[in-house]
């Protein structure tokens, strides 16, 4: 599954490979479960819905209509 990712300050998403989710969970948590939240990230996800944690967004990679 592919996750984009948006800060609150940002205007458009990012696709954001699993290292880079996984130092965002860790920044925007600190030491709480950093594995387990992305595992939640991707369950939640993968129904089609947004998440928040903190100031970034993640949400499922949107299909570009042509």
């Amino acid at each position: 599954m592919q996750i984009q990712t948006r800060y609150n300050y940002e205007t458009k998403w990012t696709l954001t490979d699993e290292n880079e989710l996984l130092k965002i969970i860790e920044e925007e948590i600190g030491d709480a479960d950093v594995q387990g939240t992305l595992r939640y990230v991707k369950e939640v996800i993968s129904k089609g819905k947004e998440i928040t944690i903190g100031s970034c967004k993640f949400r499922k990679q949107q299909v570009q209509e042509k």
